[in-house]
């Protein structure tokens, strides 16, 4: 093994949440693309859903070898493969000849997705202390934003003035032609700088702890994460028990039952809650409000910028208010500015600044709690033998949920318009709010260990 210099943990952690900033940028830059491809090749409303929706096919394929690929060869050499899956979709979008190759590439792109969104949540909750492990999950979900938010200004930039584009590539015809391929194409940039900040961060302790003695797996912590915090949570570990092999039957057990439940769940409601409605079909919605693509671009920019800055407020609270109290509040918060969007297009004011209002307030509850919260939520609750499989199977119903989503939108806009199609998202934040207040329990400042400790305590109470 390589000698690796220490390096700290918010190094780990920003290299890591690349493979956000990857996610996040792929997920909206298709908001622009959308109407390009859509009016070049005459889409219907299902084949629109299906351009959308082939990259989260692959995000499927991705996230269910990813649970099988981490618990076996650690959180490090999965994301290495992302970065490459990452690399080789935004080179292919922007040079396949027809779109059947780059849908192709799309899925391709969307495996890499799959990987990730499940790995880099869960590789950073083993390398964080449980008094900052909220925060330094949602540095996860923040990347998640700023992906979109750069997606949104290259998509805005390349649409005001490609003539420099031009007259700089060798192949800025076809680039400015077919500028969606360009749209696409520029993702292999933060591509190739993840695969690069990957060589310098350190494996997993915690994986390290369930493949090795603890006598092993110390020098090696201490070569990556030189955190004393670190250290003492992994002293606290019984080594047989993190060595313990484990199948996903045992989710299905008494003290995992709950814990599969809200697994499940939290990913379901995250995506029913309209947000992705927004990020794929912003500028088809506010065309549909009479807006010009470029105004309807231009907001996007706002909404993304909104996302990312109201993030940081989860990155501020999360370890001192704890989850629970975030959760319930976003979700109250969005079912009531989704309903209030809705009234906005069914009274006609869908065309003016009345709009943005309660979509910026959706998209602060959204940023704050709902977002984030799922993955710091996940990232927590499941048993350490079986938490690279159970993430995986948590992030698996999320890419589920969101593939339905990126179909139905187009079906729903188009049968019960923008007003009908938020108040349906809206009945699914209301879910999601008794659906928290019942299951949910509070697990801020605890370390992983103690957390799992909890579930098998309230498991032999009942």
């Amino acid at each position: 093994m390589i000698a690796q210099k220490p390096v700290g943990l918010l190094f780990i952690t920003l290299v890591a949440s690349l493979g956000g900033l990857l996610f996040g940028f792929d997920m909206a830059v298709v908001s622009g693309v959308l109407p390009l491809v859509t009016q070049q090749f005459s889409l219907t409303a299902g084949q629109e859903g299906w351009f959308v929706s082939s990259a989260l096919v692959g995000c499927i394929i991705g996230v269910l070898c990813s649970g099988e690929m981490s618990d076996r060869w650690g959180r490090k050499k999965p994301l290495f493969l992302a970065a490459g899956f990452f690399i080789l979709s935004a080179l292919g979008c922007a040079l396949a000849p027809n779109l059947s190759g780059v849908i192709a590439f799309r899925i391709v792109g969307g495996i890499g997705i799959g990987i990730a969104s499940s790995v880099v949540p869960l590789y950073i909750s083993e390398i964080a202390p449980a008094d900052r492990r909220g925060r330094m999950v949602t540095y996860y979900q923040f990347a998640v934003t700023l992906g979109i938010l750069l997606a949104y200004l290259s998509n805005a930039a390349l649409l005001g003035d490609n003539s420099v584009i031009q007259s700089s590539f060798w192949l800025g015809t076809l680039l400015t032609s077919e500028l969606w391929r360009l749209m696409l194409g520029i993702g292999v940039l933060p591509a190739l700088l993840f695969f690069v900040g990957l060589l310098f961060v350190p494996e997993s302790p915690r994986w390290l702890a369930q493949r090795s003695t603890k006598k092993h797996v110390k020098p090696i912590m201490q070569e990556g994460t030189p955190d004393s915090s670190m250290a003492i949570e992994l002293d606290r570990q019984a080594a047989p028990h993190s060595r313990s092999s484990a199948h996903y039957k045992e989710l299905f057990a008494p003290p995992m039952r709950r814990a599969l439940l809200i697994g499940i769940l939290l990913p379901v409601f995250s995506q029913f809650s309209g947000i992705n409605a927004i990020i794929y079909y912003g500028p088809t919605i506010l065309g549909n409000a009479g807006i010009s693509l470029s105004n309807s671009l231009l907001s996007q920019i706002i909404f993304g910028a909104a996302n990312m800055l109201f993030t940081l407020f989860a990155i501020w609270k999360v370890d001192q208010w704890g989850r629970r109290p975030l959760y319930l509040l976003g979700t109250a918060g969005a079912a009531i500015s989704l309903l209030a969007t809705g009234f906005c297009f069914y009274v006609g004011a869908g065309s003016s600044m009345w709009l943005l209002l309660p979509v910026l307030l959706f998209l602060a509850c959204f940023a704050c709690s709902i977002g984030p919260l799922k993955f710091v939520v996940a990232s927590e609750i499941f048993p350490s033998a079986i938490r690279g499989r159970a993430l995986a199977l948590s992030v698996t119903i999320m890419w589920i949920a969101d593939t339905a989503v990126g179909q139905i939108t187009p079906l729903l806009l188009h049968h019960l318009g923008n007003a009908g199609t938020f108040w349906i998202f809206a009945l699914f934040c209301m879910a999601a709010f008794v659906m928290v207040y019942r299951l949910l329990p509070e697990t801020k400042g605890k370390s992983l260990e103690e957390i799992e400790a909890d579930w098998n305590t309230k498991a032999t109470e009942t």
